[in-house]
């Protein structure tokens, strides 16, 4: 991080502030992070924390299924930080190959939505603490506050493999955080422990 600013970072930075946006960034522990982003309610979400990307000069990238980056769209999607992964290499495991990612790069920002959706839900999706997990990355909390007005990397947790009392500080971090659409917002708790991948 403590990238110098350049001229595409100040006009970001305008950008978020002519529209009442705050970006944070609290002082990351290390090069490589995941960063679950929530509350995500709304596509306008992607833009915000696109925004931020370019504002903080974060190394921010995000993974999604190789048949996705095809022509035309894909040229659209690495542009913006994607990486393609082929789940395939892993056997089929998705969360293997994503920690084959974040292993092979020297600094990464890995954001994943938890949520899985932008309608409310009744828990997160656990695959990014997995990632985390096997990695040996801490995950960096990303708030999309639309209350405040703030977006960006409010604090960190190092997975411990208690899932349970992990989650209960991501909760802590986004206390008082509201999404765009409140009433779409799931609760940080991870999947009931019966349908929990092994750890």
């Amino acid at each position: 991080m403590n990238r110098p600013h350049t001229l595409g970072s100040r006009v970001a930075l305008a950008c978020l502030r002519l529209g009442g946006w705050t970006p944070l960034l609290a002082p990351a522990p290390g090069p490589r992070f995941v960063a679950p982003a929530a509350p995500h309610t709304a596509n306008a979400d992607f833009w915000v924390g696109l925004f931020w990307k370019w504002a903080t000069r974060t190394p921010v990238h995000f993974v999604g299924k190789h048949t996705l980056f095809r022509f035309p769209l894909g040229v659209f999607m690495r542009a913006v930080g994607g990486i393609p992964i082929n789940r395939d290499r892993q056997g089929g495991n998705f969360v293997d190959a994503v920690v084959e990612v974040i292993r092979r790069e020297p600094e990464i920002v890995l954001v994943v939505a938890p949520e899985g959706t932008r309608a409310r839900a009744d828990y997160w999706k656990t695959g990014f603490y997995y990632m985390a997990l096997e990695a040996g990355v801490p995950l960096g909390v990303v708030a999309l506050d639309w209350s405040r007005k703030q977006v960006g990397v409010v604090g960190y947790v190092t997975p411990s493999g208690d899932i349970d009392a992990d989650f209960a500080e991501i909760r802590r971090l986004l206390e008082g955080v509201r999404g765009k659409h409140p009433q779409f917002e799931t609760p940080a708790f991870p999947r009931p422990a019966g349908s929990r991948p092994p750890a």
